[in-house]
């Protein structure tokens, strides 16, 4: 019997769990190591198998999830990077996007960020290709050799190149690159951004390919040093990387196109809600993922998560949003989610007798203050503590210390506005789950989806202490907490299949497609570019042959710049296909704005999708443990205090019934059942709750 590892890095807490063919679990959760996160990921990986009493050897798969680069790109930690472009456009990454979001729209004072790339380090090279794909000016290869010279000389780490139209016609991208590299170091990664992600719109592609260059090296070192932990300890599967749509790469390939993996680890808890839904025949469901530094809330409708093909890194916005032109945007595919810096390590400070939480957060060093390792200012897992929520005996590795959190509650934020220390801790936790709302309300309510007919799935450590009230805020009736929520997305890691997507640009009106006059060479070209993202997608799977591929197009009205994403389905692409994929914009589009327009559109791009199914058994399941002891404990609840039952979650059994208000404890997790709230356990050992009906 082979074993499966997966192990997700948080900005607190690294998570580790171990599973057999029967669905048996071992669970760690330990404290992440922000100066090298592999050392805090061995030290979770040891405990698993330590707790299970198995061998490294018989572990036959790994899979992790990382937020490596993301934390790179936001730091600006990567390596040195030279960019290339097409003479007359070095000002592109200078100029980008700009944009202005909340106070920053008032600031007299305001700098734009520097450029991702220094302007000493942009070069640019004579050539130019049309776009219809055509060369209007050959590549002059002089010139070429004069700039891989001046790129030698700077010792640069990586290089990326991004020329006009190369989505189109890649050949003097490859020109280009071959020149270059043969003046750099051997292995010195040269990234052509037709390679990584071959559409039309010339920046977004190329601070795309700038960020898989940037970070490549970085993640590649890392992946390195945590391959080399792992056979250390005796385990030598091979690793897989969570990419930022929700499957799998292997570290090789993630290493190589490392911006495929900026939102690795929020993907694995919306793959994981949607896995927990499937097996309860709940198919709309909203991902609450919340630990120790962020929230994010991600939607599943119809079974299916969401997805989309470019989000910004480091950007901001109002409510949990991103604006385009405050951060980094990045075209590949990722699973949509919205975030907010509310976690449970949120500091809370008074401000002017203005009380705030986060998005500053202790992090995992040195914590909130009841870790008890050093951390003197009040957070939300401090204030949660206080309220009775936390079972102050153990969370992860440590107990927590009350008296520490009430101390710096009452210095930080109590004394400063005049209130008790509880008073304060209320505030802070309805402010935290206010925060948290605005996640969910991006990508619902602004979306113009009613969240009341979901149901919201907790995961992460701090999750179900609040998962309750925040469907309170948003009318949501049913709430699903699966067992292990607490590592919810290192569970979700576990079931996530290999899968990789390329792309390609394909513009061409619909109304061509379907004429029975002009769409028989279009359709036959759309085909063959079909064919080649398949087998270029198998190529990087290294497919043996199980794979399945899915095929879609962007469809978006002409003359407007953003698409919709719309599967096909498979066999012969026709006319009337191409027609039922028209008619299922307009659905959408008419669902996501609430405006019924008919106008005329096109084809923008071709997906190809290819998936291998991970083979990895069903969900954890929750054993019951009979000797388990429950109790009660002294709680705030709505400006009030009550002494409430605590059940132990190992305690509880197939077709127990819980009411509110009480708690139900587990070493990674603590959820807060309010009243007005009854719950039942079914048989894997979720408990579902239901608000009842007043």
């Amino acid at each position: 019997m082979t074993l499966t590892l997966a192990s997700d890095v948080g900005g607190t807490f690294t998570d580790v769990v171990l599973i057999d063919d029967d669905g048996r679990v071992q669970v760690a959760k330990t404290l992440t190591t922000p100066d090298d996160p592999a050392v805090g990921l061995l030290r979770g990986v040891r405990q698993v198998l330590d707790g299970a009493g198995v061998a490294p050897g018989r572990v036959g798969r790994f899979v992790h999830a990382t937020t490596l680069a993301t934390n790179v790109i936001l730091e600006r930690t990567g390596v040195p990077v030279a960019f290339v472009t097409t003479a007359g456009f070095t000002s592109m990454l200078a100029l980008g996007r700009q944009a202005r979001v909340e106070e920053e729209r008032y600031d007299l004072a305001y700098e734009q960020p520097d450029p991702p790339v220094p302007t000493t380090h942009t070069f640019a090279v004579p050539e130019r290709i049309g776009a219809s794909g055509e060369v209007l000016r050959a590549l002059d290869e002089e010139a070429a050799a004069r700039v891989a010279g001046e790129i030698a000389a700077l010792g640069v780490s990586a290089v990326a190149i991004c020329l006009l139209h190369s989505y189109l016609n890649p050949a003097h991208e490859r020109r280009l690159a071959e020149i270059i590299a043969a003046r750099l170091p051997a292995g010195t990664p040269v990234v052509e951004s037709a390679a990584v992600w071959p559409e039309l719109g010339e920046y977004e592609r190329a601070t795309t390919t700038l960020m898989s260059a940037y970070v490549g090296p970085v993640m590649a070192s890392y992946l390195g040093r945590l391959g080399d932990g792992l056979a250390g300890l005796g385990v030598t599967a091979p690793i897989h990387v969570m990419e930022s749509a929700g499957g799998v790469l292997p570290a090789a390939l993630a290493a190589s196109r490392a911006v495929y993996t900026i939102e690795s680890g929020p993907a694995a808890g919306v793959i994981a809600a949607a896995r927990h839904g499937a097996e309860r025949g709940l198919a709309d469901l909203i991902s609450f993922d919340m630990g120790g530094t962020t929230a994010k809330a991600g939607l599943v409708r119809g079974g299916r998560p969401g997805i989309t093909h470019e989000f910004q890194v480091g950007g901001k916005g109002s409510f949990g949003g991103r604006r385009p032109g405050t951060g980094v945007p990045i075209k590949v595919p990722a699973i949509d989610l919205a975030e907010v810096g509310s976690g449970g390590g949120s500091i809370a400070w008074a401000d002017a007798g203005t009380l705030r939480v986060g998005p500053r957060s202790a992090g995992a060093d040195p914590g909130p203050a009841c870790y008890g390792r050093g951390g003197e200012l009040p957070t939300v897992t401090d204030a949660n503590l206080v309220l009775g929520y936390l079972d102050p005996d153990g969370f992860g590795e440590f107990r927590l210390d009350a008296a520490r959190a009430r101390t710096a509650i009452e210095e930080h934020v109590a004394a400063p506005l005049g209130v008790d220390v509880e008073e304060a801790a209320a505030a802070i936790h309805e402010i935290a789950n206010a925060q948290m709302g605005a996640a969910v309300h991006v990508v619902t309510v602004r979306r113009g989806i009613d969240p009341r007919g979901f149901t919201l799935v907790a995961l992460g450590g701090a999750a179900p202490t609040h998962v309750a009230r925040l469907a309170e805020r948003f009318g949501i009736g049913r709430v699903l907490v699966p067992p292990q929520a607490g590592v919810g997305s290192a569970v979700g890691l576990l079931h996530a299949d290999l899968a990789i997507e390329r792309a390609r640009t394909f513009l061409a009106p619909v109304s061509t497609l379907v004429s029975c006059s002009a769409s028989r060479d279009a359709l036959g070209e759309l085909a063959a570019i079909f064919a080649d993202l398949e087998r270029a997608a198998r190529a990087d799977l290294s497919d043996p042959g199980d794979a399945t591929a899915v095929r879609s197009v962007g469809i978006r009205f002409v003359g407007q710049a953003h698409a919709f994403t719309v599967e096909l389905p498979s066999g012969q692409i026709t006319p009337e296909i191409v027609q039922r994929a028209a008619e299922e914009f307009y659905k959408r589009y008419h669902e996501s704005y609430g405006i019924d327009l008919r106008d005329p559109v096109e084809m923008t791009t071709a997906r190809v999708r290819v998936v291998i199914p991970s083979g990895s058994p069903g969900l954890p399941r929750a054993d019951a443990v009979p000797d388990a002891v429950a109790g009660t404990r002294r709680v705030r609840l709505d400006g009030k205090h009550a002494d409430v039952p605590v059940l132990d979650r190992a305690a509880c059994r197939a077709g127990d019934e819980l009411a509110g208000p009480c708690v139900v404890t587990e070493p990674q997790c603590s959820l807060l059942v309010p009243p007005g709230w009854r719950g039942v356990v079914d048989e894997r050992g979720a408990i579902l709750l239901e608000r009842e009906r007043s």
